[in-house]
């Protein structure tokens, strides 16, 4: 076995550990559904779309599963129950065809020697600064200089916890502490990371302000001074979801997709819920990639969402 697949076959198992505890409730539900039944009718047929919609699927997303899987049943008149998981597999790896998260993102292609800016956002305890550490570690590993940046000034937390990642990752941090202008150190670091000839920078922002308002015009305002630095800065605006807050992680994004300008999505902790079935609405119903998934503790658990893995590992 060469390094390559030692790591992909690393990878895969800490996907398929990660989603144990969705993958378990999902196809138990399903083997439930079909106990006595020997082909999928309308009675199997409603008790899927109850299993795909309490499993955070959604509704939306689970009636075009449920549409595409009774035009099946309809063009080949019998369908049993036993090759119902496999329907359902490929139903669903179909709908996902058009949410791809795209090229490896730590393969960093700078333009005009300016660093790739990322500014990262989402509310309060979903996993954001644990994000940014992991993100740091993973685009360091791929070679790429980092830098980050502590903006969100609002909880004395949350700078030091980015300034214990940072030490931990081994990358430089720009912060100036709590009740700091968030846009004077979003300037600052790109600042910084373009003199330094940084490849990446990440940008940590505010979980939280009075109101929507109040939060749009600071992340705005952050985006205005960066963009006076480097052009068309920030490249990425990610947003992280608690996976484990199942429909309200994608009420989350409706939200977050309201006040600023997303371009990418990491779906984090889902390696302690059974509500993994979020990622699958997610990706179907907000024309933003899913472009992480968090599946353990460990640095290399925020993983690139692989759509087709993903489906592979839930029904494996």
């Amino acid at each position: 076995m060469g390094i390559f697949d030692f790591f992909s076959k690393q990878k895969k198992e800490n996907l398929d550990k990660g989603l144990e505890k969705t993958k378990d409730s999902f196809l138990g539900k399903i083997a439930r559904a079909v106990v006595g039944k020997s082909r999928v009718d309308d009675e199997v047929l409603d008790n899927l779309e109850e299993i795909l919609i309490t499993s955070d699927v959604g509704v939306e997303t689970t009636l075009k599963i449920i549409e595409r899987i009774e035009a099946r049943v309809k063009r080949d008149k019998v369908l049993g129950t036993d090759e119902l998981n496999r329907i359902l597999k490929e139903e669903i790896e179909n709908l996902l065809d058009e949410s791809d998260a795209g090229s490896n993102p730590f393969d960093v292609k700078k333009e005009n020697n300016d660093p790739y800016v990322i500014m990262v956002v989402g509310v309060n305890g979903v996993g954001k600064t644990t994000t940014i550490g992991k993100l740091a570690h993973q685009f360091k590993s791929a070679g790429s200089k980092v830098v980050l940046g502590a903006s969100d000034t609002f909880r004395a937390a949350a700078v030091d916890q980015l300034i214990i990642w940072s030490e931990r990752v081994g990358v430089p941090i720009v912060q100036q502490g709590m009740g700091a202008d968030p846009a004077s150190v979003a300037f600052d670091t790109v600042q910084s990371a373009k003199s330094q000839n940084a490849d990446v920078v990440i940008i940590d922002t505010a979980g939280r302000l009075h109101n929507k308002v109040n939060l749009m015009n600071e992340l705005n305002k952050i985006k205005r001074v960066m963009d006076k630095v480097i052009p068309n800065a920030p490249h990425e605006i990610l947003l992280v979801l608690d996976g484990s807050t199942g429909q309200n992680a994608y009420e989350q994004a409706k939200q977050f997709a309201q006040t600023t300008d997303i371009n990418a999505l990491a779906v984090t902790k889902l390696d302690g819920t059974a509500k993994g079935g979020v990622v699958i609405g997610i990706s179907d119903q907000m024309n933003i990639p899913v472009k992480y998934i968090g599946v353990g503790e460990k640095m290399e658990d925020l993983q690139l969402f692989d759509k087709k893995a993903f489906v592979d590992s839930l029904f494996n």
